[in-house]
């Protein structure tokens, strides 16, 4: 079975559109320069708008950023793991994750494009709204966009940063395999703890006594 193709900082062609295949690269910092400015606001609007108590708030961003986690691992399973079996599906699929199993180091396309994340952040916040209501809903929508941001640029990091060692460097370890060895498995990248909870951590090696 191919699990890749390139193991090369290269940036393959996705559409025939130059228009449209300028914007499916997108810098690694972009996120940040969108998000962290949305959370800031967000908390603030708890705070200052909603007269939301710190520690509530605190509690809140907390929960929200680790419900990301199982967000990520759900996506990262079940919707970029997909096997499509009609051709425009399966078209789709490459845009959306198999290039990047295709073409690993394309420092170009390992942040989410904005011009998905964005509307995707749209029903995430009214689920949010609806279950938490109206006051509340901010402040776990903050912690929720922050696990986000851990995510997409951590996984900028374990592909391109020189990381050795401590949690990083076992996360880097952890994603390097499922690309390389089991892409089937470890569909964590901000943390393995879904994976172990829904038994998908990597199989133990089968060590030859003979």
């Amino acid at each position: 079975m191919k699990l890749y193709v390139s193991n090369k900082n290269e940036s393959p062609k996705m559409f025939d559109s130059p228009f449209i295949d300028f914007f499916s690269r997108w810098h690694w910092t972009s996120p940040l320069w969108v998000y962290v400015p949305l959370v800031v606001f967000a908390l603030y609007v708890s705070l200052e708008n909603y007269h939301t108590n710190v520690s509530t708030v605190v509690g809140l961003f907390i929960a929200g950023a680790f419900a990301w986690t199982f967000a990520e691992y759900v996506l990262h399973r079940f919707v970029f793991h997909y096997e499509p079996k009609t051709e425009w599906a399966k078209r789709a699929h490459w845009i959306l994750h198999g290039v990047h199993h295709d073409y690993p180091s394309d420092a170009w396309r390992l942040v989410m494009p904005l011009p998905f994340s964005l509307p995707l952040a749209v029903p995430f916040y009214a689920l949010f709204y609806v279950l938490f209501g109206e006051a509340l809903a901010p402040a776990f929508m903050a912690g929720f966009v922050t696990g986000y941001l851990v995510y997409d640029i951590g996984h900028y990091a374990v592909h391109h940063f020189p990381i050795k060692g401590g949690i990083w460097g076992y996360l880097r370890e952890h994603h390097m395999r499922h690309h390389f060895k089991s892409p089937n498995a470890g569909y964590g990248v901000s943390s393995p703890l879904w994976d172990y909870v829904f038994g998908t951590t990597f199989a133990k090696a089968v060590v030859d006594k003979k």
